[in-house]
């Protein structure tokens, strides 16, 4: 009996000791995994297709061009391309090593399927409008596609590094609620691993890609909404790159552990007016009104400390800038001048109020963007000095029909066409504002529709213009990104110019490498 015990013990420890050998074993493979952790924002759906925002879906996916560290167009799933200026046609040459995620063969067929839906109406793709001079699409052969136009639009080859869709995957099924978005499958260098709702989202590198196996073997995106939550968890060390706002940057300079991102950018921010809403639908006067209320300099220095500009037009990042404009100097003197010669009378409270209506309205600020939170609580202020009642609210969710306005961001370091045509111009997909001014979409309209610079920026100078006697936005600054990582990362381009939301880091991730 006791002989059995000491056997049944002795494989007891023999055992533990193999288990634990295992134990050992995987771990130490995993030690040699390169995995980046990087503090994301949230998402509920990818599919570029139907959604711009989301840093994730260059990762993911590839179009038929592409941006280069200086946000050149250059070629991706198309090695080449044609134009023919007669017809307003480009022809495309398609490469012919390219695979989805899930093995199966990239072809023309899938091209076409991905802009039909964009294009589709019924479909309600917030960028549709990029494409709408499309007239015709034609598939020559698996590796050939035409793609003609009703009038000249250089933007097309910036638009056309949207990410491509699988048609074997997606063809008769409802684009906007199908699974698909919840475990995409692109061509691009990484491929969806796992999707923890809320907490991460986990790819893995693409061996196949076309251009290379990268690097880094595993990136997840560790969902941190809260941009002061990021800096936390990266002193902790449980990410290894993030944005975090300016104000949280000089803790991580100088600081050996940590490399710091300065990164210019053509994003801004200004107070969105709705004129959906019937307070703004009535008093238009208001936008031009509050536009010299804001002390610009005074939040660019003490919100992003210094890290950006002073914003008075959409385009002022780029060569199309009309830098003659009006541009809303600090004047309050000048705001209280214009309410009043509108009708506006200071009551005993020292609010303004027009036929028993006071000028008191929301602007609503997204739930962990502490950049804009601070932005619109010194609006508030400074409103508040003239007799404006501005509150400012954050919001987990926005009612972009009914609310009073938004501390909106936008800005495009491409081609003009791209943040203006889609937000300003009337009933398209990103004009959360309801702007409607034919003037504005009438030159909008001759800018996109001809190749001629000298033309185009004639156009665009005109545009500015005339936002500036019908503001849609009160425009107040641009912001730099700040991204911080740690050392042994490296491939990131510091010289490269961001667009909104300080999109376009991961351009190159694919040679990214962690020593």
């Amino acid at each position: 009996m006791r002989l059995k015990k000491w056997l049944i013990l002795g494989l007891a420890v023999i055992m533990s000791i193999s288990l634990l050998s295992g134990c050992g074993k995987q771990k130490d493979v995993n030690s040699k995994e390169k995995v980046l952790v990087y503090g994301s924002g949230d998402y509920s759906s990818i599919n570029p297709a139907l959604y711009e925002h989301g840093e994730i879906n260059s990762l993911i996916f590839t179009g038929l061009t592409k941006h280069d560290k200086d946000n050149n167009v250059v070629p991706s799933l198309a090695k080449s391309w044609e134009y023919d200026k007669a017809t307003n046609t480009y022809t495309f040459k398609l490469r012919d090593d390219v695979k989805w995620h899930d093995g199966e063969a990239f072809s023309a067929e899938d091209v076409k399927f991905t802009l039909d839906t964009i294009m589709n109406p019924e479909n309600a793709s917030e960028i549709a409008s990029n494409y709408e001079d499309i007239t015709k699409i034609e598939v020559v052969d698996k590796t050939t596609i035409k793609i003609t136009l009703q009038a000249p639009n250089v933007a097309m080859l910036d638009y056309l590094t949207i990410g491509i869709l699988p048609k074997h995957l997606l063809e008769g099924k409802d684009i906007a609620t199908d699974k698909f978005n919840q475990f995409p499958i692109g061509t691009g260098p990484f491929k969806m691993e796992s999707w923890d709702k809320g907490q991460s989202i986990t790819l893995v590198k693409n061996k196949d890609f076309y251009e290379g196996e990268p690097k880094i073997d595993k990136i997840v995106f560790k969902i941190v909404e809260d941009t002061k939550a990021r800096a936390l968890q990266l002193k902790s060390g449980e990410l290894d790159l993030a944005q975090i706002t300016p104000s949280d940057m000089p803790q991580f300079e100088n600081n050996k552990d940590f490399v710091c991102y300065d990164m210019k950018t053509s994003d801004y921010r200004g107070i969105m007016y709705n004129f959906n809403n019937p307070f703004f639908k009535k008093h238009r006067e208001l936008p031009n009104a509050l536009s010299y209320a804001v002390d610009r300099k005074a939040i660019l220095d003490s919100v992003v400390l210094g890290r950006g500009m002073v914003a008075y037009s959409p385009l002022q990042a780029g060569e199309y800038n009309n830098p003659d404009i009006e541009k809303f100097d600090y004047n309050p003197d000048k705001a209280k001048e214009l309410l009043e010669k509108a009708g506006w009378k200071l009551s005993k409270d020292g609010i303004y109020e027009k036929d028993g209506e006071k000028l008191s309205f929301t602007v609503n600020c997204k739930e962990g963007d502490q950049v804009r939170v601070d932005i619109a609580n010194i609006c508030s202020q400074q409103f508040k000095k003239i007799g404006v009642d501005m509150k400012v609210a954050v919001q987990s969710k926005i009612d972009w029909e009914n609310q009073d306005a938004f501390l909106i961001g936008w800005g495009s370091p491409f081609d003009p066409d791209d943040h203006t045509y889609k937000v300003f111009a009337t009933g398209k997909g990103n004009n959360y504002s309801y702007y409607s001014n034919s003037k504005v979409d009438e030159l909008l309209k001759k800018a996109r529709s001809t190749d001629v610079k000298a033309d185009r920026k004639k156009y665009y100078n005109e545009f500015q213009v005339e936002l500036t006697k019908d503001m849609p936005y009160t425009f107040i600054v641009y912001i730099n990104a700040e991204y911080v990582a740690k050392p042994n990362l490296k491939g990131i381009t510091k010289e490269t110019v961001l667009g909104h939301h300080g999109v376009g880091i991961f351009w190159n991730v694919a040679d990214w490498t962690i020593e």
